[in-house]
């Protein structure tokens, strides 16, 4: 099992930045802190869940120190991701330290219908040289050190280079669409969000091509597993073509509606050939896929209609054998601790289940 903290140069090209993969959120929070605290000129922080408890008290008061000491300093949280996770009297001891303090999309009479949409992303930008990007949430719920062995299961990115020019573009350019379009990189390292000004389902299409061109496998890891029927296809038809393909969600989810949906889909991606593992020890909230022996991506899209469709969304994307296989290291790692369905199982599951799928499909658009 590979270190949750190894990093490794790509070997694309001699322009690719480095990048550092983390499943273990005390790793990934105490680096950030780092990282933060090294900042000569500005930190930029978007988080759909930024939580003042133990975990995010401690990125709140650093923000609040770097602030006082004349760093640029902006903060953004989502409306609906952290609601009731941060009081009026933080945000105002956070805007009096000199924090630029934003809210994502919150309600108001003139879009109420924005609020459906919700900025999903987990991005952090230092100064010019350094950014992350991933699953993980700055809450207590991925700390070991605050709940212990029940902490989250995640994954999360830091990476240097020419691309942190990239996210420094697309954090400040939030909320307006961004600039990129499909097909501009089929190869190389990318940020890449879910939409553009001349594409709205931007990751949709990249995760689509790249399972239509698998060659021997697909490995796909997400805590919310509802794809749309196009993409159901796509995956199914790798399978039936002979592509190992795999997917990995958590057998304990903090979303039972979702599971439901999810599993609406079971029987008919089984008879396809698709393989499902369940993930036994705790919430799996990773957001990774693998495809052949070269290409991976890490992120923040769930495989789901909300994410695919509504949400605001960032994924790395990495064409590389290096990366690609340290992350399929990670995936059988986490295969060891989870149980496949079979479907001989899933022909016998009750007939509760059955009406609970259905409930699930039902409601799969708006989850």
């Amino acid at each position: 099992m590979h270190q949750p903290d190894s990093t490794h140069r790509s070997s694309t090209s001699q322009a690719e930045p480095w990048v550092r993969l983390f499943t273990e959120g005390d790793a990934l929070y105490d680096e950030m802190l780092r990282d933060i605290r090294s900042a000569t000129s500005a930190i930029r922080l978007e988080s759909y869940i930024l939580a003042s408890d133990d975990v995010g008290e401690a990125f709140l008061s650093t923000l609040e120190t770097m602030g006082e000491a004349g760093r640029t300093v902006i903060a953004r949280a989502d409306y609906v991701g952290s609601w009731g996770s941060l009081s009026t009297s933080r945000m105002q001891e956070l805007k009096a330290s000199g924090v630029q303090w934003h809210w994502s999309r919150p309600w108001t009479w003139r879009a109420p219908l924005s609020f459906n949409r919700r900025n999903h992303r987990k991005l952090l930008v230092i100064d010019d040289r350094i950014a992350y990007v991933g699953g993980f949430n700055i809450h207590r719920q991925s700390s070991r050190r605050s709940i212990g062995i029940e902490r989250w299961r995640d994954t999360h990115v830091r990476f240097t280079g020419p691309l942190v020019q990239d996210a420094l573009a697309l954090f400040d350019r939030f909320p307006r669409p961004s600039r990129v379009r499909w097909p501009e990189f089929p190869n190389g390292i990318r940020l890449v969000p879910n939409d553009s000004h001349r594409c709205r389902h931007l990751l949709r299409c990249a995760f689509n091509a790249h399972f239509q061109a698998a060659q021997e496998r697909i490995w796909l890891t997400t805590p919310y597993f509802v794809p749309d029927s196009r993409t159901q296809s796509k995956l199914c038809a790798a399978a039936e073509r002979g592509v190992d393909v795999r997917v990995l969600v958590p057998e304990k989810s903090d979303v039972r509606i979702t599971t439901w949906a999810a599993q609406a889909a079971y029987a008919h991606m089984l008879r396809s050939g698709v393989r499902i593992w369940e993930y036994e020890p705790r919430m799996m909230h990773a957001k990774t896929i693998v495809v052949d022996r070269h290409w991976a991506t890490v992120g923040t899209a769930n495989f789901d209609y909300r994410s695919f469709f509504l949400n605001d969304e960032l994924n790395l994307l990495v064409d590389d054998a290096e990366f690609n296989l340290e992350m399929a290291q990670q995936f059988e790692s986490d295969l060891l601790e989870s149980t496949e369905i079979s479907r001989l199982r899933w022909k016998g599951r009750s007939w509760n289940a059955l009406v609970a799928e259905a409930i699930g499909w039902w409601a799969r658009r708006w989850l």
